[in-house]
């Protein structure tokens, strides 16, 4: 039996808040959620804001605790606090490029930093690997040496790629991580992350309210809606036979109809 690149199981993160000292109030913000996804493949999650797809992505990439479950990359257990593995395995970008970038380092630094915290790579090897990581993005060498606010936002959002790929992980997970930029600039950095899965076989996460893009780039699809998994599977089955009504009524407010495959919507 072949053991997936990512397990994820019972995965569930509840918010316990105090509105007042003898009140407690609980947010279920998600709920159980089961997937497995395989080298070189890509996860698409879709649903509402405050769906919990967003909450999925920080448990995925460490940044939230969860309160059960497990999640496993090539058979073993990732533990929430165990930065130096989880960072080397699964690697986020993050919807905005203009706040997730310090406009005060330079691109250069800001993509030596996980070198220089997780691995042994001396100088001149740390420095070779941010440029060809530039230049597996789009970018020039020259780049290392600008600062985020003089790129425009389709750079930043390269730059945000090049700093999940400096380590070369497996798995990326990526939160609406398109949003920002215009139609041009979409369909190009949406082309590079084809590339470079073909190119690296990174398996990749992807979290958005865009069902065009989820048509494009995902293999499998996970509907959520308030905290709960309403509908899985290969988004191609999904998207042309939508099960539950949260699925039908996003496709039919984004493509008007049932989206055909094969065609570009």
């Amino acid at each position: 039996m072949t053991i997936p690149l990512l397990e994820v199981s019972d995965l569930s993160k509840t918010f316990i808040t105090r509105p007042s000292l003898f009140k407690k109030k609980i947010h279920h913000a998600v709920e159980s959620v089961d997937f497995t996804l395989e080298a070189g493949q890509t996860i698409g999650f879709i649903g509402q804001n405050g769906s919990g797809k967003s909450t999925l992505a920080r448990m995925l990439s460490g940044m939230v605790e969860p309160t059960t479950g497990e999640i496993r990359v090539n058979g073993e257990r990732l533990a929430h606090k165990d930065y130096a593995t989880r960072c080397k395995l699964i690697r986020m970008i993050f919807q905005d490029p203009n706040t997730s970038l310090n406009p005060k380092i330079q691109i250069g630094r800001i993509l030596e930093g996980p070198l220089k915290r997780n691995t042994e790579m001396l100088a001149d090897a740390r420095q070779k690997r941010v440029k060809d990581t530039l230049l597996r993005v789009g970018l020039l060498p020259e780049h290392a040496y600008f600062y985020p606010q003089m790129l425009a936002t389709g750079q930043k959002q390269r730059v945000c790629l090049a700093r999940a790929l400096i380590l070369q992980p497996s798995i990326i997970v990526a939160d609406e991580a398109l949003n920002g930029l215009d139609m041009a600039m979409r369909s190009q950095i949406i082309n590079l992350l084809m590339e470079l899965q073909d190119e690296m076989g990174v398996s990749f996460v992807y979290v958005s309210q865009h069902l065009g893009v989820i048509k494009h780039i995902t293999d499998k699809v996970i509907v959520m809606h308030e905290g709960k998994v309403v509908e899985s599977g290969y988004t191609e089955n999904v998207l042309s036979n939508p099960q539950h009504i949260v699925t039908q009524r996003m496709i039919e407010s984004h493509f008007s109809r049932i989206p055909e495959f094969g065609t570009e919507e």
